[in-house]
């Protein structure tokens, strides 16, 4: 059995330029897909405590770190087999490459430069990072990326969340209003979380995001819905890790970095922006590119999801 460690904390999007010391809790939930070729060894996991909910409990992580300063202490004493570093913060690739590893995967420290540069595993990522045309055009999700990074096949793993909600269905629809304070620019307008909300009454019965001050409520709030209208924020995320189904819709990013385990619809905004997708937190358009997304449209990808077009899940699955 090897010993691993798996450094991603949300500070740097794997396959994003941006850093922030806002953790992206979405970023930390997929990469879970790694641990699927890994579940005979035993991983420890450096993150940061905001994110710590959607690892806890996880059968393949042996061991959860939040980052702080005893853990980098504790670590830089330790041995392991293997770090796999996917944070691009060079104080954090300066942290793993110190750490004693017989192999490394991922991001690097570059002594020279101060900066972060691409690892074993990660130069076509790290070519995403630097080249926003190169971005835009990717037609390569983010599981598939990661599982590059080591050198392993992408099959469709599926994301692993540790925490195993109680509450039972209650709701038709979900409405996942929020967005992260890292992307504004994903979020669709209150007028149009309010369309949808009167096209729905009568027809399903929905709910309006809940759980946003604790990360386990809210996990229960997605769960409790049979199907989820959702920006590209980390309720998506948490969607498709209980296999959930999904109304999508996209702007500023793109698509088809995730996938959806035939289990989502993705609606785009019906303009002619030759920005789209900008890969931008704030819009400079006059009209930002998600107000194009008709609640109309929204309606019948639920009404499809809801009358059996795409397969029906169930716990046991």
């Amino acid at each position: 059995m090897a010993k691993v460690l798996i450094i991603k904390l949300g500070y740097s999007e794997t396959i994003d330029a941006g850093i922030s010391r806002i953790p992206s809790l979405g970023d930390v939930l997929r990469t879970t897909v790694l641990l699927h070729p890994l579940a005979a060894e035993q991983v420890t996991w450096l993150v940061d405590g905001a994110a710590y909910p959607l690892l806890a409990g996880n059968p393949l992580i042996s061991r959860i770190l939040p980052y702080n300063l005893d853990s980098v202490l504790q670590l830089q004493r330790e041995k392991f087999d293997t770090v796999i570093n996917l944070e691009k913060t060079p104080g954090i690739c300066a942290l793993a490459d110190s750490i004693d590893a017989r192999s490394r995967y991922g991001f690097r420290f570059n002594e020279r430069t101060g900066e972060a540069e691409a690892g074993d595993g990660c130069a076509d990522i790290f070519s995403l990072c630097k080249s926003p045309a190169l971005k835009r055009a990717n037609g390569k999700s983010w599981q598939e990326s990661l599982l590059q990074v080591i050198g392993a096949c992408w099959t469709g793993q599926e994301y692993i969340l540790g925490y195993r909600p109680q509450s039972r269905v209650a709701h038709d629809v979900g409405l996942n209003r929020a967005v992260g304070a890292k992307w504004p620019n994903k979020a669709w307008p209150a007028g149009k979380w309010e369309e949808l909300a009167g096209l729905l009454a009568g027809c399903y019965s929905y709910s309006l995001q809940q759980g946003l001050d604790n990360l386990y409520n809210y996990i229960e709030w997605v769960n409790s819905c049979r199907c989820l209208v959702t920006n590209d924020s980390l309720g998506l995320h948490i969607a498709m890790a209980l296999r959930k189904k999904a109304v999508v819709l996209y702007g500023p990013t793109n698509p088809n970095e995730t996938f959806f385990y035939n289990r989502a619809e993705v609606l785009y905004p019906d303009v002619e922006y030759s920005c789209i997708p900008c890969l931008a937190p704030v819009c400079d358009q006059e009209r930002n590119c998600m107000d194009f997304i008709a609640a109309t449209e929204v309606k019948e990808r639920v009404d499809r999801l809801l009358t059996g077009g795409l397969k029906e899940l169930t716990d046991e699955e």
